[in-house]
Formats: C-alpha cells, sequence, structure tokens
C-alpha cells in the first residue's frame, strides 16, 4: 500500500472537512453535493431511485445474477427498498456512489455499478456491478462500468480502483483485463457464503495504466 505521510495528493484542489473530520477536495465535495449523471452511446448512468424498485427487485431476486454478489437473494419488494435506501445514504455519507444503468432507447433499468470503500483521501476505491440476466452479454456492463472509471479517474481524481472477484466468476474477470485491469493476486480461502469458502481474486487499475491503455489505442 502507498503511504502517503503528509503528502497532499489534491494540492491543487481546495480542501474541506468531510466526514469524521477528514479532510477532502473541492472535486468529491461536489460529486458528492449533487449527483452526476453521465451519458454513454446508448445508456445514462443516473442515481437509483424507489420508482426502479421492480426492476432492482428482478436483479436481486435473480439466484443467477447474485451468484457471486456476496449476499442474498431478495424475496420481497420490502428488502428491496431497504436496499434503495441505503444506497442514498451511503451516497449522502460520501461512502459509496451507485450508478443505476438505463437504457436509453427504452428507459429500462438494467442494472448497476459504482465506488465504494474509498480510502480516506479519496485516491482509491473499489469498483463493483450487477446487470439483469437478459441483457448479459451485450457489452453493457463494458460501456457503463467504463464511463464510470473514466469518471473516477479525471473527475474524482482517484489514483488507483481496485475490484475483487469470486475465484469461480470468470466472466468478470474476463471483463476487467479486458477494461486494463492487472490482475494482482488471489486470497485463497478468503470468504465464507452459502455453505462454502470462496477464493478472492483482486485486480487492480492505475491512472497511469488506463492513460498509457488510451495512447496505445489511438
Amino acid at each position: 500500500m502507498l503511504k502517503l505521510g503528509k503528502i497532499n495528493p489534491f494540492n491543487h484542489c481546495k480542501e474541506i472537512e468531510g466526514v469524521g473530520g477528514v479532510m477532502i477536495n473541492e472535486r468529491i465535495k461536489q460529486v458528492f453535493l449533487r449527483f452526476p449523471v453521465i451519458e454513454t452511446e446508448r445508456l445514462q448512468l443516473r442515481q437509483p431511485d424507489f420508482h426502479d424498485i421492480h426492476d432492482i427487485f428482478d436483479i436481486y431476486s435473480d439466484e443467477e445474477v447474485m451468484r457471486y454478489n456476496g449476499m442474498d437473494t431478495h424475496q420481497s419488494l420490502h428488502e428491496t427498498r431497504e436496499l434503495i435506501q441505503w444506497i442514498h445514504k451511503m451516497y449522502d455519507e460520501r461512502k459509496n456512489i451507485r450508478w443505476g444503468i438505463i437504457l436509453k432507447e427504452n428507459k429500462e433499468y438494467v442494472g448497476s455499478c459504482g465506488f465504494h470503500h474509498f480510502d480516506e483521501h479519496f485516491t482509491r476505491a473499489k469498483i463493483g456491478y450487477e446487470i439483469k440476466r437478459r441483457h448479459w452479454r451485450k457489452g453493457i456492463a463494458s460501456e457503463a462500468i467504463q464511463k464510470v472509471i473514466e469518471f473516477g479517474f479525471h473527475e474524482m481524481n482517484l489514483n488507483r480502483i481496485e475490484a475483487v472477484v469470486d475465484g469461480d466468476n470468470e466472466a468478470s474477470k474476463k471483463l476487467l483485463l479486458k477494461l486494463g485491469f492487472t490482475y494482482e493476486g488471489c486470497l485463497r480461502n478468503r470468504f465464507y457464503f452459502k455453505d462454502r469458502f470462496w477464493h478472492e481474486y483482486y485486480f487492480g487499475l492505475l491512472k497511469s495504466d488506463d492513460e498509457k491503455n488510451k495512447s496505445f489505442k489511438r
């Protein structure tokens, strides 16, 4: 882990006091002051809300979608309503930012992606996502996550984005490698869920990696 000590990684930004007295920069304040909407060719990424509850329930009640999520499937809309409340609470507390993924062509909510587990200076975060099963293999996850990564590096000034993947989740491993992440190692039997232990695979992407990857594609 990179230890910054007394060095301020945001010395070009005005600092403000955040949750718990931690000093954060003006960019982060703006991100958590008004929820940022992101557009791609096919998608709109916006904050999930209670109008999306049935689509979110469809996703979180699907055993196949939730297989590697580390959460139990939803059995009722009450659980889904609590999830939406939790997503909003974590955003308000600057602990999590989760975008709902909306198809522009029909306004359907098809999944979500976003950042969580920020470090105290907002230089590092983990990324996660889930997609409604009937929209798998359409490039939606790749399109949405790429834009969220760009937002994280260029609008939030993150230096590192991490992803943790269950050992059996080959589709997510391939997606992360496609997006430029580096496989950094496996922690064996790291996670206990559904009566078994799971290996966790760790992937990382640095801002400098992303810039280098884009320069190669030009």
